[in-house]
């Protein structure tokens, strides 16, 4: 059996990679320091608490299995906190994906599938936006994980490096049974803050800024199902085991749904209401973020099982039904 490193894979997405993994046959070994993920979520029997900037912990991973592949999804993700804290982001991001290459090099470990971002692209100049536009960060987040997608590059050409870099959109939604979702503290996803104000959890939504240049005033976004972005992971996978070429995607729906049209896709799903108070803008936010993922579509026959924003939150909504019940 292959064995896949998820470094991250106690985390939201990383847990749903799990998932998927040991569904495929294929033998998942989780890394992953706990701050922001769940023992809990991580559904495999291989399990090691290590933190990247630990170079000895990453190590000692490579030396126990004969390791395929890795996927990286143990990066730090909040645009506003990188604004107020951008050393956490650059020591997590950056310093420690090098220790991760670093190890994977030194193990000659050559396949990799990184958890990237649009935020590399900064504010759109088109929407929408394809792998071809400018890299133009506006946020530490976004500028580490363009950093990191650059020392991908370099470490392809020097070092032999094969990877595939996932610039993903708004990750959404549950996995489908309700065993695993989204579990952050503090939660700041648009979709289960909503879903925690319908359901009495929270007071109220604040909506950061209401005076965009969209069509209601607010942020508009692209929403990608969980379950639809795993299947692009196994996709890239495959892609680096046939002997593909280094290359980056985009990840997106192709739709985009502005921050009062998901409120009422909640209040639709749940039958519930919800307080909304409007605050003010958040530094760091484009008002336009929709993706163009025609060339993930034609190179690796990827396609969206979960189109349909109203499936995306059905299925967060039923994760957060079930887990007040199993309480």
């Amino acid at each position: 059996m292959k064995n896949v490193l998820i470094v991250g894979g106690a985390g939201y997405i990383g847990s749903h990679a799990v998932k998927r993994f040991m569904a495929e046959g294929i033998n998942p070994v989780v890394f992953d320091n706990l701050i922001a993920g769940h023992r809990d979520a991580v559904l495999c029997k291989d399990f090691f608490l290590g933190d990247l900037n630990n170079k000895e912990d990453i190590s000692a991973v490579f030396e126990k299995f004969d390791i395929d592949a890795v996927m990286h999804f143990a990066a730090h993700c909040y645009v506003g906190e990188s604004v107020e804290n951008p050393e956490k982001y650059y020591f997590n991001n950056v310093v420690g994906g090098l220790n991760l290459l670093s190890a994977m090099m030194k193990a000659d470990v050559k396949n990799l599938i990184f958890s990237s971002t649009c935020a590399i692209y900064g504010n759109p100049v088109e929407i929408p936006i394809t792998e071809a536009h400018p890299k133009a960060p506006i946020n530490p987040y976004g500028t580490t994980k363009y950093l990191f997608e650059k020392a991908m590059e370099d470490y392809s050409v020097a070092y032999g490096l094969r990877y595939v870099s996932l610039r993903y959109f708004n990750a959404a939604g549950a996995d489908p049974t309700g065993e695993l979702g989204e579990r952050h503290d503090p939660e700041t996803h648009l979709i289960p803050v909503v879903l925690m104000a319908a359901s009495g959890e929270k007071d109220g939504v604040t909506i950061f800024g209401d005076d965009y240049d969209t069509p209601d005033g607010t942020c508009v976004r692209d929403y990608i199902h969980i379950s639809d972005l795993i299947s692009a992971h196994l996709l890239a996978y495959a892609r680096l085991e046939g002997g593909g070429e280094s290359e980056a995607f985009n990840l997106g729906s192709e739709s985009g749904y502005s921050v009062k049209e998901v409120i009422d896709v909640c209040r639709e799903v749940t039958g519930l209401d919800v307080k909304v108070t409007i605050g003010k803008r958040r530094p760091g936010d484009p008002p336009v973020l929709v993706a163009k993922s025609e060339k993930i579509q034609s190179e690796m026959g990827f396609r969206l099982e979960y189109p349909e924003l109203v499936d995306i939150v059905q299925t967060a909504w039923n994760f957060m039904q079930k887990r007040k019940m199993v309480k």
